[in-house]
């Protein structure tokens, strides 16, 4: 079968003829439907390098996916052959406390996982080939009526990872807060949508791009601003309080410091991109009681509820689909700033 392989650091993917997978004992083969094309890809392919991660290439690249099951192996029940499913991405060992509860992303035995602090497309093969192997089937997740792969590919970390963010500050956005999203590609566009669909808040969007804007106008922001004066305009429209809750999606020292800039006292910060700024953290240099936290991903209780907020149409993501062959052109676009939403490679046009 084709795969878009990582053969090493810092070096573009190849796209190569590699054994088709077979499922051993409780394990699955998913014929992939979608594959989202992530930004932390182009982290991998260009910056990550031997002795930081406990893992590294070869590998399939295609971190949040979707397909029909293929086959399955000795011991699985309630799955069955055609089957639309979703994977959860952050494969943890299935043993400790917390990934008993679904927490697989904060697994505590790492060791004892598939790949240590990992998954499909992060240390193992991943979704952008026409089939994958998932190692346990308690990965999958059954897609609900009316969702395709290829729409719920992106939903699996494009959409999971700020619903874990946002959720995680609800009790600090009633109907009179305000949330400020900053970066509205992938992962910033489902913010938006998932501040809409699950609180009251005004929602305020940060981002350069005239289409990012759009794309926060679309899905529910209150108010768009560019980078440019942007703490000053979210106090501005709280009456000087600043954001009760803020959610930065590049990471970067720039977007760190306006979030600390726009915070309100008693607000959350949350860090989830990954654009390697730091934000000096001292008495003075966040208002009182900020709370400054990162996020990695979502639970599996978290992915269910994100996709049944998507069947009932309350997220949609904004998706732009390649062919297997051209992932590359994906990236590429990705990385020259050409894309709004998520790019979804797209193996298989059926199950």
């Amino acid at each position: 079968m084709r795969a878009l392989r990582l053969l090493d650091w810092k070096s573009e993917p190849v796209m190569s003829e590699v054994p088709d997978p077979e499922p051993g004992p409780g394990q699955v083969v998913l014929r992939v439907g979608g594959a989202g094309a992530c930004h932390s890809d182009l982290h991998l392919m260009h910056d990550f390098e031997a002795g930081p991660l406990p893992w590294g290439p070869p590998f399939t690249l295609g971190h949040e996916n979707a397909g029909w099951v293929h086959a399955v192996g000795d011991g699985v029940t309630g799955l069955e052959a055609g089957q639309p499913v979703a994977v959860y991405g952050p494969w943890g060992c299935g043993v400790c406390a917390r990934c008993r509860v679904g927490a697989e992303n904060y697994c505590e035995n790492p060791a004892g996982a598939p790949v240590p602090a990992g998954g499909g497309g992060l240390g193992l093969d991943g979704g952008m080939a026409d089939l994958m192997l998932i190692p346990d089937a308690r990965f999958l997740v059954p897609l609900p009526a009316g969702l395709d792969p290829v729409t719920a590919a992106p939903l699996s970390d494009a959409a999971l990872t700020p619903y874990h963010a946002v959720r995680r500050s609800w009790t600090k956005l009633a109907p009179d807060a305000t949330a400020a999203v900053i970066g509205v590609g992938g992962l910033g566009h489902m913010a938006v949508q998932i501040l809409k669909a699950t609180t009251a808040a005004r929602i305020v969007a940060v981002d350069l791009r005239p289409r990012a804007l759009d794309l926060a106008r679309e899905g529910g922001a209150d108010l768009v601003l560019t980078p440019d004066g942007a703490a000053a305009g979210i106090r501005e429209a709280t009456g000087g309080r600043g954001a009760d809750v803020v959610l930065d999606f590049v990471g970067s020292d720039t977007t760190l410091a306006l979030g600390a800039a726009a915070a309100r006292t008693v607000g959350d910060l949350t860090v989830v991109g990954i654009g390697g700024g730091t934000l000096p953290v001292s008495f003075f240099s966040v208002p009182y009681e900020v709370s400054v936290q990162t996020t990695y991903w979502g639970t599996r209780p978290e992915l269910i509820e994100v996709l049944d907020l998507a069947a009932r149409g309350l997220l949609r993501p904004d998706v732009t689909t390649f062919p297997l062959e051209r992932a590359m052109d994906a990236y590429r676009a990705m990385e020259h700033g050409e894309l709004a939403g998520r790019a979804v490679i797209v193996p298989a046009a059926d199950g």
